[in-house]
């Protein structure tokens, strides 16, 4: 028998190594690669955009089973042997991340004790591509009797894993897979995408909210980006920012920011009811003396910039750093349900947690 795949040689002995072709070590076609990968992309967003066509009534069960399992206290425990397993993981890891209790648990180990991990109100998520693997088979058995749920990810509704699951979804024939690589690609990119789909489907209804999700993701940057912007205030009202009042002269307002520590970026400008009016910067300020000493005894919201972009003490960080990347703005104001002034967001603040670039 001879095997073969892309970029690598043949033998006919599928237990040996495969010896290289012509091409000297280290060589390659670069065309020819760039063809193969595009052959991979193309393959996989084939197969996950097979999915959405294949949305039906079997998809809405499934969610219906993870919501009603996650309001019973139950745990989500997702299945899988091989690359499957690893697929399972994540999709585990997703469902967890997003407020559904779940764990992954291996087929063999379940077979040798971990069958204990299952309780009443569980339910499993089996996948196996080929629908025949018999360990999950095995277990999809025995969950069965126990009139456990499981929910297959498989190749189609007629495998006997598919059988054995109260809800089969069906990922379709990947007809390319073997073409590209000896190891499963296409199928477990699908996978894990029609996994996505049913975490994020089960978040929605059970109402998982971006609060949710920044109390489960404290830690590194993601969890920084979802912390409240007033976590991050070194400038507030009240402590060392003083709002300016409308009329005041610039060298007045100067005179007024003064306090002790490091000196704001800019003054915030508020009208007679205390709202936010205007934004005047440090680089208001050198333009101003530029123009004459004479300037600065001009009322400030003369030179202001009117109405500036502002966010609420209800925003997250990440609204701020989508802020900095679409208006370009060093410093934000941040204001009340009222629109007057709590705050003011300097951009090397959001540099200092590296949530910016400098």
């Amino acid at each position: 028998m001879s095997v073969s795949f892309p970029g690598m040689g043949t033998s006919t002995d599928p237990h040996k190594p495969t010896t290289p072709t012509s091409a000297p070590p280290g060589a390659h076609d670069a065309a020819a690669e760039a063809d193969l990968a595009r052959r991979i992309f193309q393959a996989e967003a084939r197969a996950v955009a097979g999915l959405a066509d294949r949305l039906g009534p079997a998809f809405h069960r499934a969610v219906d089973l993870i919501v009603a399992c996650q309001r019973a206290g139950g745990t989500v425990l997702v299945t899988g042997l091989g690359k499957s397993g690893l697929i399972g993981q994540k999709i585990a890891a997703t469902l967890t991340s997003l407020g559904v209790t779940s764990h992954f648990v291996h087929p063999t180990e379940a077979a040798h004790g971990d069958l204990g991990a299952f309780r009443k109100a569980d339910l499993c998520i089996a996948l196996s591509y080929s629908g025949e693997t018999d360990e999950l088979i095995a277990l999809a058995t025995v969950l069965r009797q126990d009139a456990l749920p499981v929910i297959a990810i498989t190749r189609a509704g007629d495998t006997t894993l598919a059988r054995e699951a109260v809800v089969a979804l069906a990922l379709g024939d990947v007809e390319t897979e073997a073409d590209l690589s000896p190891a499963p690609t296409v199928s477990t990119t699908a996978t894990l995408a029609l996994g996505d789909a049913l975490a994020l489907c089960a978040a929605a209804r059970l109402r998982f909210s971006t609060d949710d999700f920044a109390r489960r993701h404290p830690g590194g940057s993601l969890g920084v980006q979802y912390r409240p912007i007033v976590e991050a205030l070194r400038f507030r009202v009240g402590e060392n920012l003083v709002p300016i009042p409308e009329g005041t002269s610039v060298a007045r307002a100067i005179e007024m920011a003064e306090v002790p520590g490091r000196r704001p970026g800019a003054l915030l400008i508020v009208g007679p009811d205390g709202t936010l009016r205007g934004i005047f910067t440090d680089g208001d300020l050198r333009r101003l003396v530029r123009k004459g000493a004479a300037e600065l005894s001009g009322p400030i919201d003369r030179f202001m910039t009117r109405n500036p972009a502002s966010l609420t003490t209800a925003d997250r960080l990440r609204d701020a750093v989508r802020l900095v990347r679409e208006k370009r703005c060093d410093e934000i104001p941040i204001v009340d349900e009222l629109r007057r002034p709590v705050g003011l967001l300097d951009v090397q603040d959001l540099i200092a947690l590296r949530l910016v670039k400098d």
